[in-house]
């Protein structure tokens, strides 16, 4: 589930936290490009008192500099229930820090030195508004809303039981969204990457093990019949056990 974009002057932000001057200077300048203006905090402490006074509409986090500190201000972020998109910048050769910074909560990566046109693609993907869209993915019990990304679930597994909205990040919205866009059907983890992730994914591919470890925290638990289930050696199934 999304949040309505922030904005400042009339235009959407994107929070920086850690990042340097002159990286400022150029990914601010890359981002009004494309209808986005920039704010920029040295640390999570300032991160959070800023976006706690206008929610930004993504942050990115520059984890080579900030290190533990970044990650732990990405599960503040998630554990306070702050659903805009989270962004890290990593560097190139440590896959390990992709890892580490998506288990943390984060929906994405950037490596650096950057490329500009992926880096604007990665950022419309998350803020552009999307056609309206009334859609809805059902299975079950489980619903999820192509038009608010709400995604909800009876707590005791009867269908229309009191259902309550489960708060998904971005990553975890679009896995559950291509899982239920194909129940009963086995999904090997090479189409789950290359539909969620992208097919220029540079990352452990143990990344789905951990996201469907996520959903399944969230949307299988409190006695709810499990629906995600393993196909041990090739992938994923959306079905009733």
């Amino acid at each position: 589930m999304t949040q309505s974009p922030a904005f400042t002057d009339g235009l959407a932000y994107v929070l920086l936290v850690g990042t340097s001057p002159n990286f400022n200077q150029q990914i601010g300048a890359d981002l009004a490009e494309v209808g986005y203006q920039i704010v920029a905090v040295e640390s999570p402490d300032k991160g959070l008192q800023r976006l706690e006074q206008t929610p930004p509409s993504m942050t990115i986090v520059d984890y080579s500099a900030l290190g533990q500190k970044g990650i732990d201000f990405c599960r503040d972020l998630r554990s306070g229930n702050k659903t805009f998109p989270i962004l890290f910048l990593v560097a190139q050769d440590r896959v390990e820090e992709r890892v580490v910074c998506l288990e943390a909560g984060a929906d994405d990566y950037l490596l650096q030195p950057y490329q500009r046109d992926k880096f604007t693609q990665i950022v419309n993907v998350y803020l552009q508004p999307q056609p309206e869209q009334r859609e809805q993915l059902l299975f079950g019990d489980l619903v999820l809303d192509l038009s608010s990304r709400q995604v909800w679930r009876s707590p005791s597994g009867v269908e229309n039981d009191n259902p309550q909205i489960i708060d998904l990040t971005v990553k975890e919205f679009e896995l559950l969204k291509y899982l239920m866009s194909y129940p009963q059907q086995v999904l090997t983890r090479e189409q789950i990457l290359k539909n969620v992730w992208g097919e220029d994914f540079q990352g452990e591919s143990n990344v789905i093990e951990v996201y469907i470890r996520y959903l399944r925290l969230k949307i299988e638990t409190k006695g709810r019949k499990r629906l995600i289930q393993t196909v041990r050696g090739v992938g994923y199934v959306l079905k009733d056990s």
